[in-house]
Parts: C-alpha cells; structure tokens; sequence
C-alpha cells in the first residue's frame, strides 16, 4: 500500500488553534462563535496525535485570537498553543495561560449568587490550577469547570 496522506488547505491570514483535547474543539467553537464571524474555518476532530493520543485542531481565516481569548481558551484546552499566520508563515506562536481570573465570563452557577440579579460582571479566581477549581468573588463558592454550562 502506498503512502496516503490527506492534507488540510493552508490558511493566508489568521490563527490555528492546536493541541486542543478530543472532544473540546466544537465547544470552542461555539463559546467564541466563530462559526458566526463568515470566514473559512477548519476544523479537525479526534486527529491522531504522534503519541497515540488524540487532539482536535481549528483553523479561522481573518480572524486573530487576542491575548484574553487565549486565556479564556485555557479554560478548555490548558496545554493549546495558537498559531497566528500571515502571507501563509507562522508570525508568532504562543501557548495558552491559565489566568489568575475571569471576569465577564462565565455565569455562577450558584443560582442565589448575587451577580444572577445585580448589574455586575461576574468574576471568578483560579484557586486550583490542576483539577482547574474557579471560586466566584461575589458567593465564595468554589467550583469544578465541569459545573459551568457555558462549557458543555
């Protein structure tokens, strides 16, 4: 048998996002709708890593991911980095950071939380980077990121 290799078309402008765990990348997609912003975008599901693993993989002509959406996409693939393409070469390539906080974010999933009735940006601090644990400022609570529905 030959050497078969399907290849994903190159993007001109904009930013690839890899190393995304399987299972997280349409969840990525649709917590920064980009689907929503009519440019090209490819996306690859369940790809096989070198390791034997698996990963999923975005691609988003025109469109650059800022430094706090790079954070905020830590809170789906801590270990992604972004690529940032131009005239179709890598410019700059970073990996993601998991923030000290989040504000504007995510909703409490405390349903007697104050930030549920008041005009005010929720916030959240990382009190737990390994199993990702985020307390709410206003509550106190803390929670798993498996409680945020914004996430699933």
């Amino acid at each position: 048998m030959g050497n078969h290799k399907l290849q994903v078309e190159a993007i001109q402008n904009g930013s690839v996002i890899d190393h995304i765990p399987a299972q997280q990348g349409l969840k990525i997609l649709k917590f920064f709708k980009l689907a929503q912003a009519n440019e090209k975008i490819t996306v690859g599901l369940n790809l096989n890593k070198k390791n034997g693993l698996r990963k999923d993989l975005i691609k988003v002509e025109n469109t650059f991911i800022s430094d706090e959406q790079a954070n905020q996409l830590a809170l789906f693939a801590p270990d992604a980095t972004i690529n940032q393409i131009k005239n179709f070469k890598v410019v700059n390539k970073f990996k993601v950071q998991l923030p000290d906080a989040f504000v504007g974010v995510l909703a409490c999933p405390n349903s007697n939380c104050i930030s549920h009735n008041e005009p005010v940006n929720t916030q959240f601090y990382v009190n737990n980077r390994n199993e990702l644990k985020l307390k709410c400022h206003y509550c106190e609570k803390s929670f798993v990121r498996s409680f945020f529905n914004e996430l699933d």
